[in-house]
C-alpha cells in the first residue's frame, strides 16, 4: 500500500472551485462544444492563481462537463473571472444561456463555501439539500455570497445586478 497525503502549508487561502455546463436544449450542444477551446485555454495558459485544472464528465446525458480547479486564493480567481474574455462570457451567458446551463461551488481553506446555479433543473450539489434562494441582492455576487464583503468597486464586476433585472423599484 503506498498512502500518501499533501502538505498545504504553502497555500493558507487555497479555493477549490467545481464548475459545470449542461445541455438543456438540443440547441445547446453547439453552445457546449464551442466552450471546449476556451477552458482548454485557460487551463493551458495557467492565469497568476491557478494551481492546477482537471476536466470532469459529470453525466453524458444529458451532457454534462465540468472541472475542478485550485486557485492560490479568492483575490487571483476574482481578478481572472473579472478580466477578458471570461467577463465577456459570462455577461454574455447570463442574458441568453443559448441551451445550456452553468453552475459553480467554491470551497475555501479557510472555511466557507459558495455557489450559483444559472439554467440548471436538477437539484445539484449543495442544491440538493440546502434551501434555494435568488442571486440576487445580498447574494448576488461571488465575493458577498463567500462572506468577502462587497466590492467596493463598480468597475471591477463580472456584471451588475441592474444590468440584468433594472433598476431596483
Amino acid at each position: 500500500m503506498d498512502r500518501k497525503t499533501v502538505d498545504l502549508d504553502d497555500y493558507p487561502d487555497l479555493v477549490v472551485l467545481y464548475l459545470g455546463m449542461r445541455v438543456n436544449f438540443l440547441k445547446g450542444l453547439p453552445t457546449l462544444l464551442g466552450f471546449g477551446p476556451k477552458i482548454a485555454a485557460v487551463a493551458n495558459d495557467k492565469p497568476d492563481g491557478l494551481l492546477a485544472h482537471e476536466n470532469l464528465i459529470f453525466s453524458l446525458f444529458p451532457l454534462h462537463i465540468g472541472m475542478r480547479q485550485y486557485w492560490r486564493d479568492f483575490d487571483s480567481l476574482e481578478a481572472w473571472a473579472r478580466s477578458e474574455p471570461h467577463r465577456i462570457w459570462w455577461k454574455n451567458f447570463l442574458k441568453d444561456s443559448k441551451g445550456t446551463g452553468f453552475w459553480h461551488e467554491a470551497y475555501f481553506r479557510k472555511g466557507g463555501m459558495e455557489a450559483v446555479y444559472v439554467d440548471i433543473p436538477e437539484k445539484l450539489g449543495l442544491r440538493a439539500f440546502a434551501p434555494e434562494i435568488d442571486a440576487r441582492g445580498a447574494m448576488f455576487s461571488s465575493r458577498q455570497r463567500a462572506g468577502r464583503g462587497q466590492n467596493t468597486s463598480d468597475s471591477g464586476s463580472v456584471v451588475h445586478e441592474s444590468d440584468l433585472y433594472g433598476k431596483k423599484p
